[in-house]
């Protein structure tokens, strides 16, 4: 009988998972905060140091910052020896400014979307986004200029594995379809010598972003043009037209009217590449994209994400040859979509 129960007893299902789903935002707000905090900053400088040196250095209170380093410590974003704490390899590549691989501007939109997915039930209830989408596209500068920069951090690290996948040697003119920071046209324009860049995006976002590309000396080379990408009629004469991480934004007429005017601003042969979340048909996975397309809806009205089969569909529609989308190598969770004209 003991071993009937023992049987029983494994075979129940096991709450477990669901206990850690309901506290998993518990590790991404101590990564938010050590993150806005700096505190992996100073560790790094220090090589290592106590809880009261990072609560001075930052101006923080000693007791808050011991809690806070020793959850770092317990997620694993640090090490803890005699009270000194040391950043991993993992918090040291990834989140100390400056760093090659730095991730804590990109963070700070994963950061800056917390709370409207607080409000899922309502977006559930009424179909509608739970925050304007223009806030942050130019009507509140701050917030503005904060989605900017943490947009820019995103596409400068899913650039450096993005870019070198483009075959662009051949190409002397791109046009960046709602190019954003001017991010990934910068790293083009770094990699390809002979390459310059149109950036189309909303006055509010290039305002930021003629900052930044002025920062790198590539403004002779990388222009910023002011245009609302659903309106706008795409300058011509372009090798290639690169659409990335923005369709995401968009129901599936204007996917298309956006993809016909690319095609028609090209030079016959010339290339599209299409960056985005996307899902297989089930629209279920990867579970990644499925959980994107309701972060998406959460702050745009045609907020989603659509599968790589429609992709395909679109494409050939829009007059595109030969269109290929594949999913991109881990840890990368885009898709890449291209076709020529």
């Amino acid at each position: 009988m003991k071993e009937d129960r023992t049987a029983e007893n494994q075979n129940r299902p096991n709450p477990q998972r669901i206990m850690h789903m309901a506290s998993a935002f518990y590790e991404s707000c101590v990564l938010f905060a050590a993150t806005d905090l700096g505190l992996f900053d100073v560790i790094n400088e220090a090589g290592n140091a106590d809880a009261e040196t990072v609560a001075s250095a930052k101006g923080l209170s000693s007791r808050g910052t011991r809690l806070l380093l020793d959850a770092c410590v317990a997620v694993g974003l640090l090490r803890k020896e005699d009270d000194q704490y040391h950043n991993t390899d993992e918090a040291a590549a990834f989140l100390v400014s400056g760093q090659p691989g730095d991730l804590s501007r990109a963070l700070r939109y994963n950061r800056d979307v917390y709370p409207a997915w607080g409000k899922l039930a309502e977006l559930v209830r009424s179909g509608e986004p739970v925050e304007r989408p223009q806030i942050h596209l130019g009507e509140d500068p701050q917030r503005t200029q904060a989605f900017v920069h943490a947009m820019h951090g995103r596409a400068m690290a899913i650039g450096q594995a993005v870019v070198p996948l483009l075959e662009l040697g051949e190409c002397s003119q791109l046009l960046d379809i709602g190019g954003g920071s001017g991010a990934y046209s910068m790293l083009i324009a770094q990699r390809f010598p002979g390459l310059s860049s149109t950036v189309i995006d909303l006055p509010g976002i290039l305002e930021v972003s003629r900052t930044l590309v002025d920062g790198l000396g590539l403004s002779d080379r990388v222009q910023c043009l002011d245009g609302d990408y659903h309106t706008f009629d795409f300058p011509g004469g372009n090798d290639a037209v690169i659409i990335f991480g923005v369709l995401h934004q968009e129901g599936p007429e204007s996917i298309l009217d956006i993809l016909k005017r690319a095609h028609a601003s090209l030079n016959p042969g010339g290339r599209i590449y299409i960056l985005d979340m996307m899902t297989d048909a089930t629209r279920c996975n990867p579970p990644f994209s499925a959980l994107f397309a309701v972060n998406m809806a959460l702050t745009k009205e045609e907020g989603w994400v659509f599968a790589d089969t429609e992709m395909i569909t679109w494409l050939t529609e829009a007059g595109f040859q030969n269109p290929t989308c594949q999913s991109l190598q881990p840890p990368m969770p885009h898709w890449l979509a291209t076709a020529t004209k």
